[in-house]
Formats: structure tokens, sequence, C-alpha cells
């Protein structure tokens, strides 16, 4: 099964200490078993080179969305939903811990969200474009 989310660092969430992961899942994958990168703050969990970034970026995108059954989202293609997520992948990185777990990933140049840029060089912009998605098994 695959669930993301996402955290703000305000409002009545913040004051928790959640998992650090709830900040950095996806910028630790590449990190950590793309580019095999071990963070200078935890030694102890080594990175390891298990994915190629294409592999990486479909665990992620296509086959969560193929699992899902949301058959216009998880591919760049005409007549999908512009949910894009523009980074250096060199760079990108999380930095959250269990001791400080509100730390924003680093290395993200662009989200962009049906079509909208929502975040652009860490600023969020301000747009709200996004929206719920249900899948066939709802019932509301």
């Amino acid at each position: 099964e695959c669930d993301a989310g996402a955290r703000a660092t305000y409002g009545p969430l913040s004051e928790d200490m959640p998992h650090p992961r709830a900040y950095g899942t996806f910028p630790l994958v590449f990190r950590k078993y793309v580019r095999g990168e071990t963070r200078a703050d935890f030694p102890e969990e080594k990175g390891c080179k298990l994915l190629s970034l294409e592999g990486a970026i479909k665990k992620m995108t296509s086959l969560p969305a193929q699992r899902l059954g949301l058959q216009d989202r998880g591919l760049i293609r005409r007549g999908m939903f512009a949910d894009i997520t523009i980074f250096d992948l060199d760079a990108i990185a999380d930095r959250a811990t269990y001791a400080k777990p509100h730390q924003y990933s680093v290395g993200i140049n662009y989200v962009i969200v049906n079509g909208k840029i929502v975040i652009e060089n860490g600023d969020h912009k301000g747009a709200l474009p996004g929206k719920v998605l249900r899948g066939p098994s709802y019932v509301g």
C-alpha cells in the first residue's frame, strides 16, 4: 500500500513530534537509496544504492497511482493532471530528525500541482490548486 501526506511547520498540528519521515520520506529515498549517501548527523543510518533514479520515481508516481486506480495521475502525458516536482538530484535530501522533526527537505526547486506552481525554491506561493482524490472504492 502507498500512502503519503504533507505537514506544515505552523498551525495546530505543528506542536506534536511527528516521525521525521512525515517531512522527508521521498527525499530520503533519493539520498539514501538512489545516491547511496549517509547523513553526517545520522552515521548509523548507512546509505546503500538500491534503486535507479527511474525506479525510485516510478515507485513514487505511476506505481501508487496505478495501485489506487487513479488513471489520470502518475505520468507526464497529454490528458494527465500536471502534478510535477522538479528537484536537483545532487542536492535533494531529508533534514528532519527525531529531535527536530519539523525540518523541510532541501533540493526541491518547484512543486507544481494541477499545472500551478505551489512551491518555488522553498517559497510557498500561496496557490492551493490541489483537490481530494477519491479512489474507486470510496463510499461517501
